[in-house]
C-alpha cells in the first residue's frame, strides 16, 4: 500500500496518521522514541506492509507487473491501488479527496519538526505537486512514477508501466477492490493488537 491508503486506514486517529506517514523513515526500534499513538502508527503502517507483501491477491497484481518491470512490480503495484482508492475516493469516504488531502497536509506540516528528514522531504514534494490527489487521473499516476523513476539510482522502467496499467486496468481495479476489503478487515484486528 502507499500513502493514501495508509492514511485512509489510519482512520480518523491523527497520532496513527502520523506515524503510518512517518513509518518508512524510522528503522528498527526508533518508533520507541515517538509518543505513543505514533509509535502505534508507525507499527500499523509495518504490519499492513508485511500483510499486503503476502497477500494472494495483491501478490497476483505485482506477477501481472513483474513481467514487464521486474523487481520494482510491488512498488509500481502499491502506487496503481492507490490509483484506485483516490479514483474511486467516493465509495470510501464521505469527504471528497481534495478537502480530506489538505486535511493531511495541515495534520503533516503540524508535526514536520518531529519527522525523519526522509519522511520531511516526501511532504515538501507530496504538497507541492498535489501527489495524493492526482492519484485520482492516470495522467497524474504517470508522472508520479516518472518521478519515483527519476529517483531511484537502480535502472528501471516505473516510468513506462501507466501502459501495464491502461493494459489491464481492469484486472487490476477487481484485484484493488478485493484486496481493499480484506486489508480493512485486517486493519481493525492489527489495531486492536498493536
Amino acid at each position: 500500500m502507499n500513502f493514501l491508503a495508509h492514511l485512509y486506514l489510519s482512520g480518523n486517529d491523527q497520532e496513527l496518521m502520523v506515524g503510518n506517514f512517518i513509518a518508512d523513515g524510522v528503522k528498527g526500534a526508533a518508533y520507541k522514541n515517538y509518543s505513543a499513538g505514533i509509535a502505534k502508527g508507525i507499527l500499523l503502517h509495518r504490519a499492513i506492509d508485511d500483510y499486503t507483501d503476502k497477500h494472494p491477491v495483491f501478490m497476483q497484481s505485482v506477477k501481472r507487473i513483474r513481467v514487464e518491470h521486474g523487481k520494482f512490480a510491488g512498488v509500481i503495484a502499491d502506487i496503481f491501488y492507490d490509483h484506485f482508492l483516490a479514483a474511486n475516493w467516493e465509495n470510501y469516504s464521505e469527504i471528497e479527496l481534495p478537502e480530506y488531502v489538505n486535511d493531511v497536509h495541515e495534520l503533516m506540516l503540524r508535526h514536520e519538526n518531529i519527522m525523519p528528514e526522509k519522511s520531511r522531504m516526501f511532504l515538501k514534494y507530496m504538497i507541492r505537486h498535489n501527489w495524493l490527489v492526482s492519484y485520482a487521473s492516470i495522467n497524474g499516476i504517470g508522472e508520479v512514477l516518472y518521478g519515483m523513476s527519476r529517483r531511484t539510482k537502480y535502472t528501471n522502467t516505473m516510468d513506462k508501466s501507466v501502459v501495464t496499467l491502461e493494459k489491464h486496468y481492469d484486472d487490476f481495479k477487481n484485484e484493488f477492490e478485493l484486496f481493499f476489503e480484506d486489508v480493512k478487515k485486517f486493519v481493525i484486528k492489527a489495531n486492536s493488537g498493536i
